[in-house]
């Protein structure tokens, strides 16, 4: 975590990655939909303390740090791509899916962030590197918990093994759900974010949920996403009409929860 990391070669690796179009959580316009929500929801004292760290650039500028790290050179951070999925059994109950997550290994997506957001409330008095990469990686991770298929299992590689065609086009089942369902109206990210962010501040009280509820969710859906997937895996018009609403929740429910993270770490 205390890696500098060079801006100059940090800019590069982010336009070189943006144009390969890297499969990730959510894709690149998922998570910034995510942290534009999130930005719109801050309280004043946490956007006052969030801007000490980034200046005035955005989150969502921020937001798909965590992915381009992958490729860095420097092992502390090419190393944390576990951090961004947890693996468990599937159809699991509630208690017997939090004592897997208690009992899984130290770097994967429940215990990092977890560790990561600790780090950022309690280590106040670490250099700005170390608090920025902090923030990065609670915006960033946090929305990946709302991705179902990174909350699945090991043996497809959430879903990455399993060949599925997006109107006629070879995908897998993570990268329609990473990417394919969000950019199919082709709206920019500040769009999306706009037209989802309808809801009045008394209505968000009822998505607040412990981090823990908040995986069991994505592992409920990437059940019924499995399910699914083994009947048909030809995926189309009919597949939109069954999750495009379905996605858009995930995406606003980790944007109002993500400003309630940030709230609290930071206000």
């Amino acid at each position: 975590m205390k890696t500098k990391v060079n801006v100059l070669s940090l800019c590069v690796l982010m336009l070189l990655l943006g144009q390969l179009q890297i499969a990730s959580a959510w894709g690149m316009i998922g998570h910034r939909v995510i942290a534009e929500i999130a930005e719109n929801h801050l309280s004043k004292k946490a956007k006052k303390n969030i801007q000490k760290l980034i200046g005035d650039q955005k989150l969502a500028y921020w937001s798909n740090w965590a992915d381009f790290i992958k490729s860095s050179p420097d092992s502390a951070l090419n190393t944390t791509g576990v951090w961004h999925f947890v693996n468990t059994n599937s159809n699991l109950p509630y208690d017997t899916f939090v004592e897997e997550l208690k009992a899984s290994p130290e770097n994967n997506l429940y215990k990092s962030y977890n560790r990561v957001k600790e780090q950022a409330k309690n280590n106040t008095t670490a250099d700005l590197t170390q608090r920025q990469q902090e923030l990065y990686f609670i915006i960033h991770l946090f929305a990946d918990a709302h991705q179902p298929m990174h909350v699945s299992r090991a043996e497809d590689l959430g879903g990455n093994k399993i060949p599925v065609t997006f109107f006629g086009r070879k995908t897998n089942i993570h990268r329609v759900w990473d990417s394919d369902l969000v950019d199919n109206d082709n709206y920019s990210y500040s769009e999306y974010a706009r037209v989802l962010d309808i809801h009045k501040p008394k209505e968000y009280n009822k998505y607040y949920v412990p981090f823990e509820q908040v995986l069991f969710e994505s592992h409920q859906l990437a059940n019924k996403i499995y399910d699914d997937v083994a009947i048909n895996n030809d995926l189309s018009y009919k597949y939109i009409y069954d999750y495009k609403y379905i996605m858009e929740e995930c995406l606003y429910k980790a944007g109002i929860r993500l400003a309630a993270e940030l709230n609290e770490i930071y206000g």
